[in-house]
């Protein structure tokens, strides 16, 4: 057999044994190092692989390691526990549901804002939903909302962390985007590309983040006019509502000033996103303390989960380093190449058949398992096509949001299933999710035929 050809259908079974060995329940960072390796050393028995190129793992750790862009990632998912364990979020989500609890749809409207509200401050997915649904579901059950309206609204709107800045997907696609960019216009004989940074992306995923947030106000808004009893009001007592007002302003302020310092500072092009990050760390410490929430047990529990997300995440890029090189120098690359060219509709129909296969493994997979997988793979591809790599990374931000809510191993789902009580079942959770899923689905449809969503406002900011 052609050596071309064989290297081509090795990197192809690979692929889908890796999918393979994952649906089995095999820990996703050594699937991607192990079978990756094995397929290597069959490709090395073949003469299409060449062990050697295994050489440049090292370096490439290295760089994982020395990477300032990457330093973020720890110190916003520090920023997030923190607010989380010092209860301050929890605090939150108790204070707008009391303001918004006297309209239809009013808790379901409170769960949204404090979900972007968090998303804009912390960004972890996890314990934004676990705060949300041991709060406010039993809240909104009390109330008679229906258990699938009350379960969809906390899945999606914890999930915001995933596209709203500063998620910490958005930092490794910026990081990855980057170098993949800069290497395609090399290739292609621009020795001097426009930058993409973790900033662009941060800028570009504002606007669509909001859209998102917008089309769940709407669903809640739509239900609350045309299905009432799905979401009655929950009337607040006129002597609590002469308190409400200093407790909004004591418990929402804080949070605010803190997303404007972080946030701001990037967008501002006052700080990068790693020096920003350390100022949401110090922030959070600091609203913790003057709260006297902050204590050493606190501290310590942020500090293991801090620890224990990042290495999560860490030792999944680490495998997914072997795939990459095991794929791409058996002929892979090639094979993606060929056939996204070759697809009619040209470049926009390649970036929907992306975004297509990358929804179907939202639905077996977690959002760093597919970035890790597939945008080393099909990005140089796209890019190469002339696609704006930062309109293709907030894309791909939102199209892989929906992994956290697709049946049957949407994260999303099962978190807030940890929580729920036994009066709500899993497929009642199922199909909640279901019309969030389909609002997704409409925000990237927006996204293609209005690519200026996600491109206007770093234009605006950095050029």
């Amino acid at each position: 057999m052609d050596p071309v050809l064989l290297g081509e259908l090795l990197s192809g079974l690979m692929f889908f044994g890796i999918i393979g060995f994952l649906l089995l329940g095999f820990p996703v960072a050594f699937t991607l190092a192990g079978v990756s390796l094995m397929f290597g050393l069959v490709g090395m028995w073949f003469g299409v692989f060449d062990p050697s190129n295994f050489g440049s793992l090292a370096n490439r750790y290295l760089g994982y390691m020395t990477n300032e862009v990457l330093v973020a990632v720890p110190l916003f998912i520090f920023m997030g526990v923190v607010l989380e364990r010092s209860k301050i979020a929890e605090q939150l989500l108790l204070t707008m549901s009391r303001l918004f609890g006297n309209l239809r749809g009013g808790l379901g409207i409170s769960v949204i804002v404090v979900g972007a509200l968090l998303a804009a401050s912390t960004g972890v997915v996890g314990a934004t939903v676990v705060t949300m649904g041991l709060i406010s579901l039993p809240a909104m059950l009390r109330a008679n909302y229906d258990p699938k309206l009350a379960s969809g609204v906390i899945c999606a709107s914890g999930t915001l962390g995933q596209i709203v800045p500063p998620s910490t997907v958005l930092i490794f696609m910026g990081d990855m985007l980057s170098g993949i960019n800069a290497q395609v216009q090399m290739e292609k004989g621009n020795f001097a590309p426009a930058p993409v940074s973790v900033g662009d992306l941060f800028a570009g995923a504002l606007l669509p983040g909001l859209l998102l947030v917008g089309l769940y106000l709407a669903w809640m808004i739509f239900k609350a006019v045309f299905q009432p009893a799905s979401c009655p009001a929950t009337p607040v007592e006129d002597g609590d509502r002469k308190k409400l007002l200093g407790e909004v302003v004591t418990t929402l302020i804080p949070p605010l000033l803190l997303i404007v310092a972080v946030l701001g500072s990037i967008l501002g092009g006052i700080a990068t996103p790693t020096e920003a990050s350390s100022v949401g760390a110090v922030g959070a410490l600091v609203l913790a303390a003057l709260r006297w929430r902050l204590s050493f047990k606190v501290l310590q529990e942020s500090v293991t989960a801090t620890a224990s997300i990042t290495c999560m995440v860490f030792i999944i890029l680490f495998g997914a380093a072997v795939f990459s090189i095991v794929f791409r120098l058996m002929g892979g690359d090639n094979l993606v190449h060929e056939f996204l060219t070759g697809l009619p509709g040209g470049t926009l129909m390649a970036v929907a058949v992306v975004m297509l296969i990358m929804f179907v493994l939202g639905f077996i997979l977690d959002t760093f398992e597919i970035i890790f997988i597939v945008i080393p793979i099909t990005a140089p591809i796209l890019l190469a096509l002339d696609v704006d790599p930062v309109w293709l990374g907030v894309l791909v931000g939102v199209n892989l949001q929906t992994s956290f809510l697709t049946p049957p191993f949407g994260f999303s789902l099962f978190y807030l299933r940890g929580v729920a009580p036994g009066s709500v079942s899993t497929t009642t959770i199922y199909r909640g999710a279901i019309p969030f899923v389909a609002l997704q689905v409409v925000a990237i449809a927006i996204m293609f035929l209005v690519p200026a969503i996600a491109t206007w406002l770093p234009d605006a900011i950095y050029q």
